[in-house]
Order: C-alpha cells, then sequence, then structure tokens
C-alpha cells in the first residue's frame, strides 16, 4: 500500500472504539441507525475519495468457466465521507457508461440509499453497511439516435415514463449476497477474498487503503404499467448483453474500492458534487478524471459483446413497439 502519510492534522479519531462491537474481525454496525446519503452534509468534515473503484462479475454464471471479467468504473466520482472522529455520514458511489453502437450510450449506477459506519486513520481500516440500487438510462446522446429518438417520442406521446434520464431510470434491485430479504451488505477493509484479481486491478502501489463489497443483483423495480415493464425488461436485456450480464438477476457483482489519503471536506464542494452526479449532468457519462475502463478478463482480453444477440434483442424492442396499441402517436 502507499506510504503516503495523512496529509493534515484535523484527525481526532475515537467513534470506532465508542462501541466494541463495532472493531474487527466481525464488525456489528446494528446499533447505528441507516443514514439518508444527503442528510448530514453539514457534519462531513473529512473524506477520502475513490480513484480506482474496480468492479468485477461473471459473465457466464453457473458454467464451469464462468469468465469473470474486470471494469474499472469512472474514477473521482465515489467517496467515502465522515466526521474528525470517524463517523460515516455519507458514501458516494460510481458511474460507468456503455455503449452499444446502435442506441448510444447507457448509464448505469450504483446509488446509495442507506449507509452506517466508521472509518480509522490511524489503523486505514473502515467498516460500513451499505443499501444500494442500480440504475440504468440512456444518456443524453443516445436520445439523439435515431432508434432510441423514435421510441423516446413514442413513450411521450403515449403519456408513458422512458427511462432518458436518471429521474426515470430503470431500477435494479440488490441484496446481501445468498439473503434477498436483506437489503444491507457490508464494506470491509481489505481486497475481496472470494476471487484473485489481475495486477492491471490491483492499486496497492498508489492507493492509501482499500476496502471490497459485494452485492447479489435482483430484479428490477415495476413502474406499475406493464407495457413500460416489458420495455424496460427489454432495455436490461440489452445492457447485459452489452456488459456481459453485469446486472443478470442472480449474479454476484463484486468491487475493491481503492481510496487515496484522507483530506478535509469542504461541504459546499461535497453538495455539489453529490447533485451534479445525482442528476448525471455530465453529457455520456464524463467524470472529473475521465472515463473508467473497457471489460476485461483476468489475462487481459477485453470482453466483447455478440453482435447477433445484440441486433436480435433490438428486433424485439421494434416488434413490441410496433405491434403494441398503446405505445401510437396520435
Amino acid at each position: 500500500m502507499s506510504t503516503t502519510q495523512n496529509p493534515n492534522n484535523d484527525w481526532k479519531g475515537g467513534f470506532e472504539q465508542s462501541n466494541k462491537a463495532f472493531s474487527y474481525p466481525d464488525p456489528d454496525l446494528s446499533s447505528l441507525p441507516m443514514l439518508g446519503n444527503m442528510d448530514n452534509i453539514d457534519k462531513l468534515q473529512r473524506q477520502q475519495e475513490v480513484l480506482w473503484p474496480e468492479f468485477s462479475w461473471e459473465t457466464q454464471k453457473g458454467m464451469p468457466d464462468p469468465k469473470r471479467c474486470f471494469q474499472m468504473f469512472a474514477p473521482d466520482i465515489s467517496r467515502l465521507g465522515y466526521n474528525d472522529e470517524g463517523r460515516v455520514y455519507s458514501i458516494i458511489c460510481p458511474q460507468q457508461g456503455l455503449w452499444i453502437k446502435e442506441i448510444g450510450c447507457l448509464n448505469v449506477e450504483v446509488t446509495v440509499t442507506g449507509q452506517r459506519g466508521w472509518a480509522n486513520e490511524d489503523t486505514r481500516e473502515m467498516a460500513a453497511d451499505m443499501s444500494v440500487v442500480g440504475k440504468i438510462w440512456f444518456s443524453p446522446s443516445a436520445t439523439q439516435k435515431p432508434l432510441v429518438k423514435f421510441l423516446w417520442r413514442m413513450f411521450e406521446e403515449s403519456g408513458l415514463p422512458f427511462p432518458f434520464n436518471k429521474a426515470n431510470a430503470i431500477i435494479v434491485n440488490t441484496y446481501d449476497p445468498g439473503n434477498p430479504n436483506q437489503k444491507e451488505f457490508p464494506l470491509r477493509k481489505g481486497v475481496t477474498q472470494r476471487f484473485e484479481s489481475p495486477e492491471f486491478a490491483d492499486h496497492s502501489d498508489v492507493a492509501w487503503t482499500v476496502a471490497n463489497v459485494e452485492v447479489e443483483i435482483g430484479e428490477i423495480n415495476s413502474t406499475g404499467n406493464s407495457d413500460v415493464d416489458y420495455f424496460n425488461q427489454l432495455v436490461m436485456k440489452l445492457f447485459n448483453l452489452g456488459a456481459g450480464n453485469m446486472l443478470q438477476s442472480g449474479n454476484i457483482l463484486t468491487w475493491n474500492v481503492w481510496f487515496t489519503a484522507p483530506s478535509v471536506v469542504d461541504q459546499e464542494e461535497w453538495k455539489n458534487h453529490a447533485e451534479k452526479w445525482r442528476e448525471s449532468i455530465d453529457a455520456d457519462h464524463g467524470s472529473p478524471d475521465g472515463p473508467g475502463t473497457t471489460a476485461k478478463y483476468f489475462d487481459g482480453t477485453p470482453f466483447h459483446p455478440v453482435e447477433e444477440l445484440i441486433e436480435k434483442v433490438i428486433e424485439e424492442i421494434i416488434s413490441h413497439i410496433v405491434s403494441n396499441s398503446v405505445l401510437k402517436f396520435d
């Protein structure tokens, strides 16, 4: 791990030690309430930024060789925010874009819906519980593609929600692996022990510390409209073909979170940063430090989707729209 020292002396610490149940080897944070991410910005004093959010998943779940992929999401979006005693009050998670030739860019975000935990700068350790959902929506440039523009207009004319922005995103549920009734799951110190990561996903030479998270992917939320739900299922099918089943129901998505050294929080800047990415203002998923990497297998070979399967789903989407009496122009 990087030998960079803590660059300032405002750190006090002590929150981890306030309850012996909080500490390793098996942190129990259940006595803490789950907090909303934007509810306590005024309590944030310190932060650790994530420049290397390294995600991994199986592209062929259940097969003898599941062909695990690795991909770094866009850097410098994720952050861990806490007070000078170490109580965590906010966690911002990353976004990434997926380019599909026929429809342009689909954005995917891991959105935190609740969190609790602690950070200890003296030991470079942390423990937190989180609840998140995945969100999928068409980027601004995608809505300029003829097919997407056509679909969007049909939905708009029919008064139905279309996932053209984050507010109307497709919501993918997640839970603690193997426990579908447990929405909270742990963020814990160190890299995942579920599998070995390749060298290109290891940032121990530059990162200040590392923690890991894993979630099991659930079903998408219903919109209450069967036509929209069916369309969203097709979009998810398209996304998973393009992303190697990253958000396939039942798959486990794991990420190693590589942090920079702690720094003092500018609360206004934090709020603006969170709001910016909450609304996903930047077109086509531009992150502050550039885009993430492409998905690759352990040996560095890039993942390539099967174009014929993508084309088949697009044909299925068009067929559904054309044959649907609700989705018609007046």
